[in-house]
């Protein structure tokens, strides 16, 4: 599966475990070796109960994630089509938290991401207290940044031309930097209007991808606090493009985009 580009396994595992370790998910994800994806999906009995269903994010290089909004708008889809997600709002279990998913008329799917959480320690980044905008030391020169957390740490890069961020480079240095002790997601971001900006993601595991879900939800709430946009927002990424809303503190982030099935298939272990 695929949302705007960026591509998925995604493994039924409702009836039992994966099975598979991270050299093994690393093989898989290998995509001359195996199947290929920037990250593969499980789908297994919830252990919340106020859920319906759990899922599993793994990366390319077989590490875990915490949270993957256009992985989580694919497998509400999944749900769907296999009869498995109820009408209206749905709660699923993901490794940070619940989320709510609705499938819409149009087909696209309706995710509620949870509130942004700014403050450095649950992101984490190590600073002493929050600010709209950090500065660090890198490879010579002076990085600024927002950070927020969505559930996964991001790291958001103001530029004033997208295409031409040098995002190969400055990617791993920012997603690297001990400021981030567990790494993070980094996105350059040029504002194009006050509804509509510009975005690219470095991801932790995978390396730049065409679409970042909660990257897109990470910049609008990063550059929607500073003041900079509105609380609708059009993210253009180079696989397609999702709409954010987000109302502000006290509310969750609201992202609304396709999720596309590509190919079924068995895998022999």
């Amino acid at each position: 599966m695929h949302g705007i580009g960026n591509d998925f396994v995604v493994i039924d595992c409702r009836d039992r475990p994966l099975g598979l370790d991270a050299a093994a998910i690393g093989r898989l994800g290998d995509r001359h070796f195996g199947v290929g994806f920037d990250q593969l999906l499980t789908i297994e009995p919830a252990t919340d109960p106020r859920c319906a269903w759990r899922y599993g994010i793994y990366n390319a290089d077989g590490s875990q994630a915490r949270q993957c909004g256009n992985g989580a708008r694919c497998v509400a889809a999944w749900l769907h089509r296999a009869g498995a997600l109820g009408a209206g709002q749905t709660w699923l279990e993901s490794p940070s938290g619940p989320v709510a998913a609705e499938i819409l008329d149009d087909g696209n799917v309706r995710i509620d991401m949870g509130e942004p959480r700014f403050e450095p320690a649950q992101i984490p980044l190590d600073f002493p207290e929050v600010a709209d905008s950090y500065a660090v030391e890198a490879a010579g020169a002076t990085l600024s940044f927002g950070a927020v957390s969505m559930g996964n740490p991001h790291a958001v890069i103001e530029v004033p031309d997208v295409t031409e961020a040098d995002v190969a480079d400055w990617g791993p240095v920012l997603q690297n930097h001990p400021r981030f002790p567990r790494q993070c997601n980094v996105g350059f971001v040029h504002i194009v209007s006050p509804r509509e900006i510009r975005l690219r993601v470095f991801e932790r595991g995978v390396g730049e991808t065409l679409a970042c879900g909660s990257g897109a939800c990470a910049a609008v709430a990063v550059l929607h606090r500073r003041g900079k946009i509105d609380h609708q927002v059009a993210v253009h990424l180079p696989g397609g493009e999702l709409q954010i809303s987000w109302a502000g503190p006290g509310h969750s982030v609201w992202m609304t985009g396709p999720a596309a099935f590509v190919f079924d298939g068995n895998y022999y272990p």
